[in-house]
């Protein structure tokens, strides 16, 4: 049968402590505090996380406008632009208006496109790589003119001579 121990009496299995079993209590709290970093670590990456989340990606979200709807396309009638080495390219456009636009001056359009084109070799604007990079700036410049009106261009006449 066991008997009750008294304090500093010797363990039943073989007489004193070694020092090495002594240092062991000692250890656990190393170890305890490592996994508390840890555990803290993780939570504070995960609420910096959240916070990037929901502050950051959420305006992003909040900012960016739906696309407009398309309206109407509006002609604007073919016109004659000279080119490099006596060349001349004949340009009709369409616009694609949003549906919030109705009615637009050509004569914007018509200058963009003129001053665009002109003095181009009949190479650069006949090749399609170089052609859609016109045709892109020319939307791009078209939107900031109109403000906004104009959402696309399509070529309706293109002929070079």
């Amino acid at each position: 049968m066991n008997a009750p121990q008294r304090p500093g009496a010797a363990q039943a299995g073989g007489g004193i402590k070694p020092k090495a079993d002594a240092a062991a209590p000692e250890a656990e709290p190393k170890k305890s505090k490592k996994k508390l970093f840890v555990i803290v670590g993780i939570v504070v990456v995960a609420l910096a996380a959240a916070a990037y989340y929901f502050l950051v990606m959420g305006k992003e979200a909040e900012a960016a406008e739906p696309a407009p709807e398309p309206g109407e396309v509006f002609t604007v009638e073919a016109m004659s632009i000279n080119l490099a080495d006596g060349h001349y390219l004949r340009l009709g456009l369409g616009l694609q208006l949003t549906a919030e636009a109705h009615e637009l001056d050509a004569a914007k359009a018509r200058d963009a496109a003129i001053v665009l084109f002109s003095g181009k070799s009949v190479e650069e604007v006949s090749d399609p790589e170089s052609r859609d990079a016109l045709k892109g700036e020319l939307a791009h410049q078209l939107d900031e003119l109109y403000e906004g009106e104009v959402m696309g261009v399509y070529l309706t006449d293109f002929v070079t001579q």
